[in-house]
């Protein structure tokens, strides 16, 4: 049976990536910060509850004594940054982003890679956006399934330093499976449900991804509709 941990799991694209996956058969971890919002969420999918923080090394570290195992790894858990016109941006608002939405997986791979360097299909799923995209930033032209020129500088930039980093690692570890995924633009609490997507729809190419074996993708941006320009 292959286990996954899912990040900020509790409420909208992380929990409906747990619901699909327990369905496929996963046993499903479910890592949130609150722990009576996860616990609730986490009895109601079926899941077991795990309290992580993935700002906190403490926080990763007592989540990562509760497995023994691991084949799959979602990094979901972000934040979307205040909504300020860029004259206002400080850098203690891109450290805040940062430090959740990128430091964040950080935490998440390098605890767990030993769990998952034993599994027998070791796969990461780091869950960005289409604003993560430079190539997109620079060319409006560009076929995407979000909004460009949403104004989102620090978070479009946690993206986009996300999207490298799963290039970086997926180089130096062949071993594992690798990728970076735009869900779209889903209607869930991290945008106000102003998205023109589902949640069902937006959380699928995450569980297509998490369900792949060694003949499978790395290195790559993908969505549903194919991959995503860097």
């Amino acid at each position: 049976m292959t286990t996954t941990l899912i990040t900020g799991a509790n409420r909208g694209l992380g929990y409906e990536t747990a619901r699909q996956l327990i369905a496929a058969g996963h046993t499903v971890y479910l890592g949130a910060r609150d722990p009576e919002r996860g616990k609730q969420a986490a009895a109601d999918l079926g899941a077991q509850y795990v309290q992580l923080d993935v700002t906190s090394d403490e926080s990763v570290d007592a989540a990562a004594q509760q497995l023994d195992s691991l084949d799959v790894l979602i990094n979901n858990a972000g934040i979307p940054g205040p909504r300020k016109e860029i004259r206002e941006l400080t850098a203690d608002v891109f450290r805040e982003v940062f430090e959740l939405n990128v430091y964040g997986p950080v935490r998440m791979i390098h605890r767990f890679l030993p769990l998952l360097e034993r599994s027998d299909n070791p796969v990461i799923v780091n869950v960005s956006s289409g604003l993560g995209s430079i190539a997109t930033a620079v060319d409006p032209d560009v076929a995407s399934n979000v909004p460009v020129w949403v104004p989102a500088p620090a978070y479009g930039s946690s993206k986009a330093a996300l999207n490298m980093l799963t290039v970086q690692y997926a180089r130096q570890l062949p071993n594992l499976r690798i990728n970076t995924v735009d869900p779209g633009y889903t209607a869930t609490d991290f945008n106000g449900h102003s998205g023109y997507q589902t949640v069902e729809e937006g959380a699928e190419i995450i569980v297509r991804l998490a369900q792949i074996d060694q003949t499978g993708p790395t290195a790559e941006y993908l969505s549903l509709h194919g991959t995503v320009p860097w």
